[in-house]
């Protein structure tokens, strides 16, 4: 089982983003509804949380809730929107005693009022802090993100704020909700699926992809351990050739 001791702190990925997938399927296999699969799962979080902090990254992303989502059933979603705000209340201690700032991405808009309420709360709470940047991907979808962004983009054209020939990757990464955190280095997916299930579609464009096979509720910190010595172990050559890098 690998250890925190085992990773080089001069190859940190700078940014890890999860999607947490299985909560529901790892309820059903003990035989229980699927809200004990994602009670579950926040416990999962906090710990992921804490050991992200313990290895000194600089950003976390969660795909906590995707625009897709929405169409689950009514009491999964309810629950989904209960334990948001529960656990957003309980870990802003856990916050502030670990220098964590939270932040978001996606609709925020759309989700219910008390919910809003609450980030927005605990947001503001955390501002301050400048450890670990956790970022909760909520009612967020990579195509309506991009969306957004042509539609902003192609307003400042029309608009002559700015010319179709400036732009540039700059300038539309400055229209995503991520305009204010660096490229993924490693995405990570747990439940065995090998899919990216739009989430970050531009800001994985040269991202390590490492999926395994447990459930969510049963992600460990030897499973980021492991995820983070596989990441160590590749070589990145972001287009370019072996011997360039060397």
């Amino acid at each position: 089982m690998n250890t925190i001791e085992e990773i080089n702190d001069q190859k940190l990925p700078r940014h890890i983003a999860i999607i947490m997938d299985g909560n529901g399927r790892w309820a059903k296999k003990k035989g229980k509804l699927r809200a004990f699969g994602h009670e579950n799962g926040v416990r999962t979080v906090r710990r992921t949380v804490e050991s992200s902090v313990k290895m000194g990254l600089e950003y976390l992303t969660l795909y906590t809730f995707s625009t897709e989502n929405w169409n689950r059933p009514k009491l999964e979603v309810e629950t989904l929107m209960r334990l948001l705000v529960s656990s957003l209340r309980k870990e802003l201690k856990v916050f502030n005693k670990n220098n964590v700032r939270l932040n978001t991405i996606g609709d925020i808009q759309s989700l219910p009022r008390k919910a809003y309420n609450e980030l927005v709360e605990v947001m503001e709470k955390t501002k301050g802090n400048t450890g670990l940047t956790l970022t909760l991907a909520l009612s967020y979808g990579a195509r309506e993100e991009l969306k957004n962004a042509i539609q902003q983009i192609a307003f400042k054209v029309k608009n002559n704020i700015i010319s179709p020939e400036s732009i540039d990757e700059t300038i539309i990464n400055n229209h995503l909700y991520t305009q204010n955190l660096p490229d993924v280095d490693l995405l990570i997916r747990t439940s065995g699926e090998h899919r990216i299930s739009n989430f970050l579609l531009w800001q994985i464009a040269y991202a390590e992809l490492y999926f395994i096979e447990v459930f969510w509720p049963d992600f460990k910190e030897h499973h980021l351990v492991e995820a983070i010595l596989n990441y160590q172990n590749r070589e990145r050559r972001f287009g370019k050739t072996s011997e360039q890098l060397n």
